[in-house]
């Protein structure tokens, strides 16, 4: 199957508070010797990596140490050296291949050094890497049609940048200076970066530093596993008119939300939420806006972009992770009404929508085209699901199978009825994994919650 595989497996880590805690958690598990556990053969591929000639993992896990900062992590009790890699799989110093179930967190949509984006990156290489956007360049015009014609309603002007953290700051800022209000609405669990207006709307301790986050306001989380109103959407988005009611002046500036939680634990919001939210919202003069950085590219598999999944059609779209396939890009999309405001003064960014990236980013949209990678989410994620929710009626300790497509999680439980997190299992079953030709699926250490990716 020449298709990229996205499921997460999903796990509760109250206790800690810094997801640096994983590798020292991880080190105090003892898994079961590797006869022990099956290990199934992997079908043929028909690619073989060239012999690696680089250092080996120890002396690469020291320079990190030593020269690295030293909030960088790693996973598993060793540390997979990741060398190669070719469509759906990874594979290590030694030549062995893994199944890729976590590309580059929500990333690698169209698969690892994929011919025709390799072949557009460099061309575009050969030919001009880099100048400025004060200069004309085809490459930004091309992809900026072409991700608008994806967009629903008046959503086609297009701003780029390199991360999604840096495309939900500029929405957040665009929202601000468009309503005159400074007040934000988000989810408890979301995240959207870690910069300083994007840490303000993260709500996972884990993600946020004690600097100066003003002006946001966490609604309740549409969490219908663990929320108090289940899959009720419309009971939960009162609670939005409460904030508004209660702790504004009555206006705001704008709210901002996942379709479906990535780092939060693959939380798909309750049905029937955005609309009424979003209501609440406008109804306040503020914009709403999705952010598509990890749920959109086709991921859904039944939509191209999560926010559609819900019926609404929001103020603002961000992305990033999947529009660049690695590269790093992302981009803002808007209304031409509201992209005006960013015309008050000199708004301008140094490499977004520079030729090289922009070139692999409408090669990777033409890629996704052309091999109807949605309709392979639709399809591989239905199956993948069906088959999960199988293990879940077999075994006591699955808790929950949820989202849909190719962004999939299961979380694990010691206790259904009180859905007790299977911390120490959940890390159990990643190394496991790891033995098994498979890398993990992303286990993202969040503390005060109840689930995280």
């Amino acid at each position: 199957m020449k298709r990229f595989i996205t499921k997460r497996l999903l796990s509760s880590t109250n206790s800690l508070r810094s997801p640096r805690c994983f590798s020292q958690l991880a080190q105090n598990q003892t898994p079961l010797p590797e006869n022990e556990v099956p290990v199934p053969k992997p079908p043929p591929f028909d690619y073989s990596p060239p012999p690696y000639t680089g250092p080996p993992a120890d002396e690469i896990l020291a320079k990190r140490k030593e020269y690295l900062s030293p909030s960088l992590f790693h996973f598993f009790n060793k540390p997979l050296n990741v060398v190669d890699g070719k469509m759906q799989y990874l594979f290590d110093e030694n030549g062995r291949r893994y199944l890729d179930g976590f590309g580059g967190i929500a990333t690698v949509c169209c698969g690892h050094c994929h011919p025709d984006v390799v072949d557009a990156i460099v061309k575009q290489s050969n030919r001009i890497q880099h100048s400025t956007v004060l200069y004309l360049n085809h490459a930004i015009a091309d992809f900026a049609e072409a991700l608008a014609s994806k967009m629903p309603g008046n959503l086609k002007v297009v701003f780029f940048t390199n991360s999604g953290t840096e495309a939900n700051e500029l929405a957040l800022m665009i929202a601000r200076l468009y309503t005159g209000c400074h007040d934000i609405i988000s989810l408890r669990n979301g995240y959207h970066g870690n910069a300083g207006a994007t840490m303000g709307a993260t709500a996972q301790s884990s993600w946020k530093f004690n600097v100066i986050q003003s002006g946001v306001h966490h609604a309740l989380n549409p969490d219908p596993y663990r929320g108090v109103f289940g899959s009720d959407g419309e009971k939960y988005a009162k609670d939005v008119q409460d904030v508004i009611d209660f702790g504004t002046t009555g206006h705001v500036a704008g709210f901002i939300s996942e379709s479906i939680q990535g780092v939060g634990g693959i939380i798909e919001l309750a049905p029937g939420y955005l609309p009424a939210a979003y209501g609440s919202v406008k109804k306040a003069g503020g914009l709403c806006i999705a952010d598509e950085v990890q749920a959109g590219f086709g991921r859904m598999g039944s939509h191209f972009w999560g926010f559609e999944t819900q019926g609404v059609v929001p103020d603002i779209v961000t992305m990033a992770k999947g529009i660049g396939n690695g590269i790093p890009l992302g981009a803002v999309v808007t209304t031409p009404e509201i992209a005006e405001v960013l015309t008050r003064r000199s708004y301008f960014n140094t490499f977004g929508g520079n030729p090289l990236c922009t070139a692999a980013g409408l090669a990777v949209l033409k890629v996704m085209e052309k091999e109807n990678l949605q309709e392979n989410a639709l399809v591989v994620g239905s199956y993948l699901k069906k088959r999960l929710t199988e293990l879940k009626d077999k075994y006591e300790i699955i808790g929950d199978v949820r989202g849909r497509g190719l962004m999939l999680g299961v979380e694990l439980v010691t206790d259904r009825r009180q859905k007790t997190p299977a911390k120490s299992e959940s890390i159990h079953v990643m190394e496991q994994m790891k033995g098994m030709c498979s890398t993990h699926p992303f286990l993202q250490l969040s503390s005060g919650l109840p689930s995280s990716s």
